[in-house]
């Protein structure tokens, strides 16, 4: 058994690269192989979200606090509250984030295919995708 110990890693800046606005990830983690999974704790404040992106096995979203915003492309933004659970199948374009006015921390767990990748990230949201 392994336990990561709360606070044992400092938190980091989501890069500019992959969101917009002010996003803080936690605990980190990835589990070691044979197994290909790994997550983190991830909070966006009110208007950050991320850029349009794919994962090749899906992608599992629990929601701990806050409001936020989910969207797959083609389909309806979603308001998403805590205690939701939301999966984007393997390889759907999609984005999340906080409102506009509210922030919104979620866990996301992701799988790693065989070539060991497990997003692929795209362009940002704009302005206008993003309000409506």
């Amino acid at each position: 058994m392994h336990i990561q110990r709360n606070g044992s890693q400092p938190s980091v800046q989501g890069s500019a690269e992959f969101f917009t606005g002010n996003v803080r990830i936690d605990a980190p983690f990835q589990m070691e192989a044979p197994a290909r999974t790994g997550g983190a704790l991830v909070t966006f404040e009110r208007g950050a979200r991320s850029n349009w992106h794919t994962h090749p096995l899906g992608q599992t979203l629990i929601v701990v606090s806050g409001l936020g915003w989910h969207q797959c492309e083609g389909e309806p933004k979603e308001e998403i509250r805590p205690g939701d659970v939301v999966f984007c199948p393997p390889g759907k374009r999609h984005w999340h984030g906080a409102t506009a006015t509210t922030a919104m921390s979620h866990i996301a767990i992701v799988e790693r295919d065989a070539n060991g990748k497990n997003v692929e990230w795209m362009e940002p949201v704009t302005d206008a995708q993003y309000q409506s």
